[in-house]
């Protein structure tokens, strides 16, 4: 559960004396003066307790992602191991699966807790489009998380979620300014108003990206110089500018982009692909080194399973994917039952034959991703060159540098 404290007591001591050089402003959420950083939700499994909880001690917001966090648990896994291969057990499979993911909910944020040892700020990412999207968020606030994170969707729906739990944070990631007056309005009408919001840039950022289509992703109206401004100018006028920070996502990738985020109106930063390759992170050694050494002609823009545009790495598995994907989509009709049992999308276009949609499994691809499997993996990434170039260095290694300016580093 959230503890309303001061700055003293969020930001790691070591942190301070390179956050107070940088003259960078303070995130301040939940009462809390942060570092204006925050590390994205990345999933399968890509930040769970680990990352998150490292990133939260010295002082900044780590983030859980939701998505199938058994795979983090041996115990978790061998309950729910060969389910979906039991003829007529759907019912009972998707609920002892569900049952498993949730459970594993609770325990890394716990897990989490202990690592930041009560500093930062902790936080859950819950995709608005996986099934299981309400009973994510209700069990990441039982379990006390400081935050809950949604994109992937719109969450028009997150405020009667934690009608229970006031001091939670309510975050949603958003793309543009009309979203951003959307969410405002209707959350307005339920008595509460986000506590902060993601400006994500489709052009920029790794995973699902807040466009309808690949072709809008360089529209204009997602960059930062149009939206921040214009958000601010909405929630100004609205008289509510001081108490809702814009967090902007995509492409982040040093100080100078903190710093120029700050200077249009953003409050912070979030940070996904550069926190992935940490040593701390959640995946395997071999995922780290796919992400660290792709560059940005590696990326490949497509249509994803949830039928948003994606960006990842253009592995041999996405590539081989891409030659056929028109064929499968030909023959794209809804299935018997989901190939996972446990339907881990809302909508999906393997499994409901959507047209125009993936035509595969995102949870085994993710999976493969998340073991270092570079033949099978599906490898959300960001834009830019990251940090340490190919290196992979620690979460505090990577928090110094981001608060440092260029000519300040050493060689």
């Amino acid at each position: 559960m959230l503890q309303r404290t001061d700055a003293a007591d969020a930001i790691d001591p070591l942190m301070r004396p390179f956050f107070e050089r940088s003259g960078l402003a303070a995130l301040r959420l939940g009462g809390r003066a942060l570092l204006p950083i925050v590390q994205g939700g990345m999933g399968v499994g890509v930040s769970a307790h680990k990352l998150a909880g490292n990133v939260a001690s010295l002082g900044g917001v780590g983030t859980i992602s939701s998505v199938d966090l058994r795979r983090h648990h041996p115990d978790l896994m061998e309950r729910t191991q060969g389910l979906a291969s039991r003829p007529g057990m759907d019912a009972d499979t998707k609920a002892v699966i569900d049952a498993a993911n949730l459970e594993a909910i609770g325990r890394e944020i716990r897990a989490a807790r202990v690592l930041s040892e009560g500093r930062g700020l902790l936080a859950i990412n819950v995709m608005r489009a996986v099934a299981e999207y309400a009973a994510s968020v209700k069990k990441a606030l039982e379990a006390g998380i400081d935050a809950v994170v949604v994109g992937a969707g719109l969450p028009l729906d997150l405020p009667d979620l934690a009608s229970d739990h006031p001091d939670a944070l309510l975050v949603p990631i958003l793309s543009d300014a009309r979203g951003v007056q959307l969410i405002v309005k209707k959350w307005e009408r339920k008595k509460r108003l986000p506590d902060a919001i993601v400006i994500e840039h489709p052009r920029l950022a790794g995973g699902h990206l807040g466009a309808a289509k690949i072709a809008d992703l360089n529209d204009p109206r997602f960059d930062f110089e149009n939206v921040i401004p214009q958000s601010r100018a909405f929630l100004k006028s609205a008289g509510i500018e001081r108490e809702i920070p814009l967090i902007a996502a995509g492409g982040i990738r040093s100080f100078e982009d903190i710093a120029q985020l700050q200077s249009l109106g953003a409050a912070g930063v979030q940070l996904g692909t550069p926190f992935a390759v940490c040593e701390e992170g959640d995946a395997s050694e071999e995922f780290k080194q796919v992400l660290a050494s792709a560059k940005d002609e590696d990326m490949i823009e497509f249509t994803s399973v949830a039928g948003l545009p994606a960006r990842a790495v253009g592995t041999p598995w996405l590539r081989a994917y891409l030659k056929i994907e028109d064929r499968l989509q030909a023959v794209s009709h809804a299935k018997t039952r989901c190939t996972k049992a446990f339907d881990c999308l809302a909508q999906c276009g393997l499994r409901d034959g959507l047209k125009g949609w993936g035509q595969f499994c995102i949870d085994n691809q993710l999976a493969a991703a998340l073991r270092g499997d570079v033949k099978k993996g599906l490898y959300f990434r960001g834009v830019g060159a990251l940090p340490f170039g190919e290196q992979i260095r620690s979460v505090r290694e990577l928090m110094e540098r981001l608060l440092t300016r260029v000519e300040l580093q050493p060689a």
